[in-house]
C-alpha cells in the first residue's frame, strides 16, 4: 500500500474513521497518517527519511498512541473499549506533545467503544486539543454512533474500498447519461444498480454529479433531453444530498431520494387519445 501524503501536517483534520473489512489495513492507513502528523519535513509529509518517521516506522514514537481493548487477570481481551479508557486518553490528550506538533491517537477496534465510551469520546470530538489527531479504526463504522461519525472524516481503505475520485467521477457519468437520455426506467435500472451504503463513495458520486450538472447548467456539456428547469431542480437536489452526506445521512438515503425525482419529472404514458 502506498503511504498517503499530506501538503503538511496542519493539513491533516483532527478525527478520521478509517474503516476496512479487514482490520489490519485500517490499521495500516492509520499508521501512514500517524506517521505524516509527526514528520518532521514540514512539507509533504510523510518524508520516510527525518526522524519523527522513522520513529514511527519502528513503533517508538511517543506521540504515537495506540488504544485498545484492555486484558483482564487471565490475560483474556475485554470485549469492549470501557470509558475509562477514554476519559485517561482525555486527559493525555490535555498534555502538550513531547516530540512533534501534534499526538496521534489510533483507537483500535473503535467499534468496540460502549456507548459510555462513545459519549465520553465524542465530548472529546466536539472540542479536540488542537495539538491532538484521533484515529478511529473499525470494520463496522455503523456501530458507532451517528454523532461520533458526523465529527469525524470518513474513509474506506483497502479490500472493498472506493478507488476514489476517479471512481466517483465514473460513477455520475453513467448517472448524468442516464438522467439525459429521459428514460425514467433507465435512471431507475441504474440507481438499483449502483446504489452503495458506503458514504465515502457516495459522496464522491454526488459531488461529480453536481459539477457535472453545473457543467450542462452552463452549457459546458450536453444536456440531452433534459430542460433548464429540469437541470436546475436536479442541480439543488445533488447540492442538498452533498450537505446531507457531509453530516453522515444515510447514503442509500440519497439515492432514494434521486428516485423519488426521477419519479417526480417523469410525465409517465403519454395519451393518445385511442381507446382500448
Amino acid at each position: 500500500m502506498s503511504l498517503v501524503h499530506f501538503q503538511n501536517t496542519a493539513a491533516i483534520g483532527h478525527a478520521w474513521i478509517l474503516s476496512s473489512p479487514v482490520q489490519d489495513e485500517a490499521l495500516q492507513r492509520a499508521a501512514e497518517i500517524a506517521s505524516a502528523a509527526v514528520c518532521l519535513a514540514g512539507q509533504d509529509v510523510p518524508c520516510g527519511k527525518c526522524r519523527g518517521c522513522r520513529k514511527a516506522a519502528a513503533g517508538v514514537h511517543p506521540d504515537i498512541i495506540r488504544i485498545q481493548r484492555e486484558t483482564d487477570r487471565s490475560g483474556k481481551q475485554r470485549r469492549e473499549i470501557t470509558v475509562n479508557q477514554i476519559r485517561e486518553l482525555a486527559a493525555d490528550a490535555a498534555v502538550l506533545p513531547n516530540e512533534s506538533e501534534r499526538k496521534v491517537y489510533i483507537i483500535e477496534e473503535a467499534d468496540t467503544m460502549n456507548l459510555n465510551a462513545q459519549n465520553a469520546a465524542l465530548k472529546l470530538l466536539e472540542e479536540p486539543p488542537q495539538t491532538v489527531i484521533f484515529l478511529l479504526c473499525t470494520v463496522n463504522p455503523d456501530l458507532l454512533l451517528e454523532t461520533v461519525r458526523s465529527r469525524c472524516l470518513s474513509v474506506s481503505v483497502g479490500s472493498g474500498a472506493a478507488e476514489g475520485p476517479e471512481e466517483g467521477e465514473k460513477r455520475a457519468a453513467g448517472f448524468l447519461k442516464a438522467m439525459r437520455s429521459g428514460d425514467a426506467e433507465a435512471v431507475w435500472r441504474w440507481i438499483a444498480k449502483n446504489e452503495t451504503g458506503k458514504l465515502d463513495e457516495t459522496a464522491a458520486f454526488a459531488e461529480a454529479a453536481l459539477q457535472g450538472t453545473a457543467d450542462m447548467l452552463c452549457g459546458r456539456a450536453d444536456r440531452g433531453q433534459l430542460s433548464s428547469e429540469k437541470l436546475m431542480r436536479l442541480y439543488r437536489l445533488l447540492e442538498q444530498c452533498t450537505e446531507y452526506l457531509k453530516v453522515n445521512v444515510n447514503a442509500k438515503h440519497v439515492f432514494s431520494l434521486l428516485a423519488v425525482y426521477t419519479a417526480a419529472e417523469d410525465p409517465g404514458p403519454q395519451e393518445t387519445g385511442e381507446t382500448i
